[in-house]
């Protein structure tokens, strides 16, 4: 029997029912199983968000308690960003990452399906601490100690949930350097690849470079907490400022590991309704890996406040400036290529255009959290808050809705319901605009973060936020039932779903057969993120 036979024999007897979901090594359906968890975590995420928000109501205390609300906050970002925002983009990298380059699949199959499976066990142990007689971490995502060593015994599940998701990240990224350096189909040259391609090969980098910073912050809490150690307990000489300078060199880049992939995912739509190739194709590599660079230099500006020298406090504030040079040549190109394009608008552009125009106010809000005198007056308040949340709702979560919208119809062989698609949009940016606008103006009023409670003169803002909140937070079941009916069926999707679409994923049918690119497509012809092939 020749290798090839066995080979087919094996796919001809592939497991069925949840075998099928457990052992499966195909980069398709892992890259389903990522997105379908990615929805499940952006819901109880979002849940909790909703706690947070019917707390903050009006003022005085009504629901919760102080503790659980800290723990909400505290869950609520963890499960966001290591659970919603994180494996959405890992799962649309599995789907798209081979389909794109012409790879038959991932480089790393068996490792591939390790990397996910890890996943719903590390958020199992995550969310069973908010059942523990201590209550899950109640001291903000970052762990800040000493505030995080005086949690109960739980807080050793949560470092061992975070490292469990810390291995995964670092796996995923390992498989798609992996994929992208050696799987290539002949004659696509690294400044021939899409660009969704390139931001997550600089992202996978930035993965592996921070993620064991992380671990080892976190695994000096727990020695702190358990083993007696003094890295950061003032009183046995150690120093909790040296844990906000571990974290934030892993939370900085992080940051830029969450919106990278969502700027290559903007760079492939955009082109696509504007019928038009990208504009400046190299400068957007080029302005890529700046970005990425010049996250290693300014973790410090989320620390002004800590009394560093005047000297260390200049070099934060102007390389964080400096960032936004490289940023600022994306959105300029993103908006040279729809200039004088032929545009249409449907939903994963508008999603597009919601995520340029959105993402830059919270780009420029970024810019004078830069400055340091006037970030004494933000820091820790409202301002910081809808600031981040301007970056990675309006940013990256509207570019993951974009690219499911996009793709969508490439994974099902439907089209979605285009006329829902467009209310959910409209219902997201109204809404997410209404929640989060006005905490900028609650944060100017010296309203402080992560507090249950607050003075009356915060009430009419709130309460504005709080509508703005339920609101987005409702809207996104429209989103789920979308993609359910587009699953069950629909009108039939092209092979090419869209009019201006280039690229190797838009010559296979519609949907993408479980196995593609068999034999190696020629890439013979390349107009910045288009390929076109030889037949």
């Amino acid at each position: 029997m020749t290798a090839t036979t066995a080979h087919d024999d094996h796919h001809h007897a592939a497991p069925k029912g949840i075998s099928r979901w457990l052992t499966t090594t195909n980069h398709k359906e892992i890259g389903t199983l990522y997105l379908v968890f990615s929805l499940a975590m952006f819901l109880v995420g979002g849940a909790m968000a909703l706690v947070i928000r019917a707390e903050l109501f009006a003022p005085g205390l009504h629901l919760v308690n102080p503790e659980f609300f800290n723990q909400m906050t505290t869950m609520h970002a963890l499960v966001m960003i290591f659970g919603a925002v994180m494996p959405a983009f890992v799962g649309l990298a599995n789907w798209m990452v081979p389909l794109m380059v012409g790879a038959p699949d991932m480089a790393l199959p068996r490792m591939n399906n390790w990397s996910f499976w890890i996943l719903p066990f590390a958020f199992l142990i995550l969310l069973s601490t908010l059942f523990m007689p201590s209550g899950a971490p109640a001291s903000g995502w970052t762990l800040y100690p000493p505030l995080s060593l005086q949690g109960g015994n739980s807080f050793a599940f949560v470092i061992f949930a975070i490292h469990l998701m810390g291995i995964s990240s670092i796996m995923g990224a390992i498989n798609i350097i992996a994929t992208i350096l050696n799987m290539r189909a002949p004659g696509m040259s690294l400044l021939r690849m899409p660009m969704f391609v390139w931001n997550w090969l600089i992202t996978a980098f930035l993965l592996i470079a921070v993620m064991p910073v992380l671990a080892g912050a976190v695994t000096m809490l727990l020695t702190d907490r358990f083993f007696g150690t003094s890295f950061f307990d003032a009183a046995g000489g150690g120093d909790p400022v040296m844990y906000q300078h571990i974290f934030w060199f892993f939370g900085h880049p992080e940051v830029y590991i969450m919106i990278l992939p969502a700027f290559g995912i903007i760079s492939e739509i955009i082109p696509t309704f504007s019928r038009k190739a990208l504009f400046g194709y190299t400068s957007m590599v080029y302005a890529t890996a700046s970005i990425a660079f010049l996250s290693f230099i300014v973790w410090a500006h989320h620390m002004f406040t800590v009394g560093m020298p005047l000297g260390g406090a200049l070099f934060f504030m102007y390389a964080t400036m400096i960032i936004a040079v490289p940023t600022g040549i994306k959105v300029f190109n993103w908006v040279a290529t729809m200039w004088r394009g032929s545009m249409t608008f449907e939903t994963p552009m508008l999603f597009a255009l919601g995520f340029v125009i959105l993402f830059t106010i919270g780009g420029l809000s970024g810019v004078m959290l830069a400055i340091v005198p006037t970030d004494f007056q933000y820091h820790d308040t409202y301002f910081v808050v809808a600031h981040f949340h301007y970056v990675l709702v309006t940013g990256a979560i509207f570019a993951i809705m974009a690219a499911v919208y996009y793709w969508i119809p490439k994974w099902t062989g439907y089209m979605y319901d285009e006329r829902l698609g467009k209310i959910h949009f409209w219902w997201s940016t109204i809404s997410v605009n209404v929640l989060f606008f006005p905490q900028h103006y609650l944060g100017l009023a010296g309203m402080p973060r992560r507090i249950p409670d607050y003075a009356v003169q915060f009430a009419e803002f709130n309460l504005i936020s709080s509508i703005g909140g339920f609101a987005f937070g409702f809207g996104q079941l429209l989103f789920v039932w979308i993609v359910i009916k587009c699953v069950r069926g629909g009108k039939q999707a092209e092979a090419r779903v869209w009019d201006g679409a280039r690229g190797l994923e838009w010559t296979v049918p519609s949907p993408a057969p479980l196995h593609t690119f068999d034999t190696p497509p020629v890439v013979t012809e390349n107009t910045e993120h288009s390929a076109y092939l030889q037949r």
